[in-house]
């Protein structure tokens, strides 16, 4: 079975501003003269880190990493204004033409599967090939199953935290109430539920229980952005338009696609990947059967690192 490749540090970090509010953290790492990758991270509002650049084998690629609006060690941090799907896609492009990549191996899992994708349905011709995993579709039936009512019944107890901080009479509109309260002036009820929303995602995206998971998204930096962030962004939609991104697939019909998904995610449930493989029957779809969501299950971390392979053997 195939584990991360050994750690490395940047040879070049950069901060883009991208408008008047918005720096971007870009980072570069591998071999400068080799097949660029872009890792996008999950959340929305997640960051990336050290670990995610071990996905790939340093000497065949360029490795760039990048934190999203109001993520990592962009800024300013948590920041909701300028916000959108469509600023992420500009960002991305933004990065692209000032790192002077022709095409590029998009590489995302769970949020940033989504963002792959409507990434690719724009710009399919900056695209070399797409490696996702945790297919995140973000139809309303997909935020309603994690926020609302599906995953609840899967793990009771850790939704009973989760219920904790909202009263019964809001409790029939759970991303409402916590929107309301993460976007509060009231900064201890902002960082209570904060917490608390961002908990419930850790805890339940392993299939065996990872307490060092549930700890690092626990931590008020790191649970702070992602929690309004998502938010922000499941409460508008993600910003796109109802089935968007399996009712414009047909634009990703000439690209290399590999999937990647746990049989046992809870996040995100398989139907998504499976719905998203009916449209791109030229895709890989690769059914992890011991494995939930976390790009860090030892099974779904052999299959990205063998689709990273295969792919840069493909271009040699």
């Amino acid at each position: 079975m195939r584990t991360l490749y050994p750690d490395i540090a940047p040879y070049a970090e950069h901060r883009l501003d991208m408008d008047t509010i918005h720096q971007i953290y870009v980072e570069e790492s591998g071999n400068p003269q080799g097949i660029p990758v872009v890792f996008i991270h999950g959340g929305p509002g997640g960051a990336t880190s050290p670990t995610h650049r071990c996905f790939f084998n340093p000497n065949h690629y360029r490795i760039i990493l990048f934190d999203q609006r109001g993520c990592g060690r962009s800024a300013p941090h948590a920041c909701l204004d300028n916000n959108t799907t469509t600023d992420l896609i500009n960002d991305m492009e933004a990065i692209r033409t000032h790192l002077g990549i022709e095409q590029w191996l998009l590489f995302g899992g769970s949020w940033g599967s989504t963002l792959a994708l409507a990434y690719a349905q724009v710009h399919a011709d900056r695209v070399s090939g797409m490696i996702l995993r945790g297919i995140f579709l973000c139809r309303q039936q997909d935020i309603h199953w994690f926020y609302q009512q599906g995953a609840s019944a899967i793990f009771p107890d850790y939704w009973a935290d989760f219920l904790q901080l909202i009263p019964v009479a809001e409790q029939g509109d759970l991303l409402t109430a916590y929107y309301q309260r993460l976007t509060a002036d009231n900064e201890i009820a902002r960082m209570a539920a904060a917490k608390a929303w961002s908990i419930w995602e850790g805890r339940c995206s392993t299939l065996h229980p990872n307490a060092d998971i549930a700890t690092h998204f626990g931590e008020p930096h790191v649970a702070l952005a992602m929690a309004r962030i998502e938010a922000h962004y499941f409460i508008n939609g993600c910003f796109m338009r109802p089935g968007q991104l399996l009712n414009e697939a047909h634009k990703l019909q000439d690209i290399p696609i590999t999937l990647v998904h746990g049989r046992y995610d809870v996040v995100c449930p398989i139907e998504q990947a499976f719905a998203l493989y009916q449209k791109l029957p030229h895709a890989e779809l690769n059914i992890i059967r011991d494995a939930g969501h976390s790009a860090f299950e030892p099974g779904i971390t052999d299959n990205l690192i063998r689709a990273t392979d295969r792919f840069a053997n493909q271009r040699a």
